[in-house]
């Protein structure tokens, strides 16, 4: 039974072309190309965060997110961001009577611009809030503790094999694998554990339905 679903933000929720594209600019370098730099660490198993060092030796996230801000041009999230599928999925499965939350690797003020685009959501968490982040089992446990089912009536819906479906899985919960974003892509054909595989949220509600 899955009382419970929690997701991911970024390619899950959130469609990051335009936030890396904002980051692209600021650092000066075409949109393209970082795109390919991203690419690029994770084809070899590394982070995106690598492309920030690549381009810029020593980046610092903190201090450029605040520069950003203060030159005017911050790096946040806006409901134009949002995948299509994303809020009627939110709202499908809360008429369902389903518990739903939002957890995922990012800063504070991330959480901050999701609770401000009223999502039909009953939790909204960042690793920085929580002070740890995925793949450490510590967040799924917390998330755990943070709903009010146990791990086995919670779905966990993320695009990335080894930050969610995995963690999520270690600790219990059922986990949804969301081939959108360049690691379900890479990833597709490995073998992940997932209880369910997705290309879009528009048919997860119905699924939740049949598990009830």
């Amino acid at each position: 039974m899955v009382r419970a679903v929690v997701f991911d933000v970024g390619e899950t929720l959130v469609d990051e072309t335009a936030l890396f594209g904002g980051w692209a600019d600021w650092l000066g370098v075409p949109r393209h190309t970082f795109s390919a730099l991203i690419g690029a660490s994770i084809a070899l198993g590394g982070s995106f965060v690598e492309a920030f060092e690549t381009v810029r030796p020593g980046f610092d996230f903190r201090v450029e997110d605040r520069l950003r801000k203060e030159a005017g041009v911050p790096d946040r999230i806006r409901e134009e961001d949002l995948y299509p599928d994303a809020r009627a999925c939110l709202q499908e499965l809360r008429s369902l009577g389903v518990w739903v939350g939002i957890a995922g690797n990012q800063p504070a003020r991330a959480g901050q611009d999701l609770q401000s685009l009223r999502l039909p959501v009953d939790l909204v968490a960042t690793s920085a809030e929580w002070g740890v982040s995925k793949p450490d089992p510590e967040f799924f446990e917390r998330l755990v503790t943070a709903a009010p089912f146990p791990a086995e009536e919670i779905l966990y819906v993320g695009d990335r094999v080894e930050r969610d479906v995995t963690p999520a899985k270690k600790v219990g919960m059922r986990a949804a694998l969301l081939r959108r974003g360049p690691w379900a892509y890479l990833h597709d054909g490995d073998d992940s554990g997932a209880d369910l595989r997705l290309d879009g949220l528009a048919a997860l509600p119905a699924w939740v339905a049949r598990q009830r």
